[in-house]
């Protein structure tokens, strides 16, 4: 059982994940918030989060009123345009677990962010599961069509307030996932097969208590697998894991990953 509150320093942490990761050949990874935040992207709930700061942002993320409202599909389509995901760049954490890839022992990565910068680091597109959907792309919630998200911006940038799709004139949203819509079985199939078979998981930026993503933790427990956690404060269950890191994530990662 991990205390991240005993004597044991960061530095020692970090040896006993760094070790733990040597040793793997199948590990399976689970990125929150906490890992782009060094990259210019805020978390939602923290507390510089974009929900914290503006509670009605939590509308623009809940489909039903994305349909109800074209007003606030105007607003989320103007906060498209000016994303942080668009300027932003992969930081030290993002680097590092694509040096896992390159020593052959990532497995799965599973992120519930939708900034796409796991990608923008070469990490195989087939290696990562975006369980959140992606900002990247845009989809049409009537008919299914999707397609990359910056061509629908220039539209809104030429004066579009609210664009509907080119295919049938259904309602557009980026291609991620909101409150009330579902997420992908497929997905979510993949990602507890893969902690059922891992040799490690490290969940890296989630407090781990968004549900059922969060279920690959103990899913990979079950199995036999350590548990190693980085995140800048406790999480739900530091208790179950073998090491826990509360630290930076961008400075204890590269270390840990080798």
């Amino acid at each position: 059982m991990a205390d991240p509150d005993s004597a044991r320093s960061i530095d020692a942490s970090v040896d006993a994940a760094r070790e733990l990761v040597d040793g793997a050949n199948k590990i399976v990874l689970l990125t929150g918030a906490g890992i782009s935040t060094d990259s210019g992207i805020p978390d939602f709930r923290g507390p510089n989060g974009v929900w914290t700061r503006n509670p009605e942002a939590e509308k623009l993320a809940t489909l039903s009123h994305y349909l109800q409202d074209p007003e606030l599909r105007k607003r989320a389509w103007l906060g498209r345009l000016d994303h942080p995901a668009w300027t932003s760049e992969p930081n030290a954490g993002h680097r590092a677990i694509a040096r896992l890839d390159d020593r052959r022992k990532l497995d799965l990565l599973i992120t519930q962010n939708v900034d796409g910068l796991h990608h923008l680091v070469g990490i195989p597109d087939e290696l990562i599961v975006e369980i959140h959907g992606s900002i990247r792309d845009v989809e049409c919630l009537a008919c299914g069509w999707r397609d990359a998200m910056q061509p629908t911006l220039d539209r809104v940038r030429a004066g579009e307030a609210d664009p509907a799709c080119l295919a049938c004139g259904g309602i557009l949203k980026s291609a991620t996932i909101s409150f009330g819509q579902g997420l992908v079985e497929a997905d979510l199939d993949r990602s507890f097969a893969a902690a059922a078979q891992c040799d490690l998981i490290i969940a890296i930026g989630t407090n781990l208590s968004v549900y059922p993503i969060a279920s690959v933790v103990p899913i990979a427990a079950r199995a036999g697998a350590p548990i190693v956690i980085i995140n800048g404060t406790p999480t739900d269950m530091d208790d179950d894991a073998a090491v826990v890191v509360h630290a930076s994530i961008s400075d204890v990662l590269p270390t840990i990953c080798g």
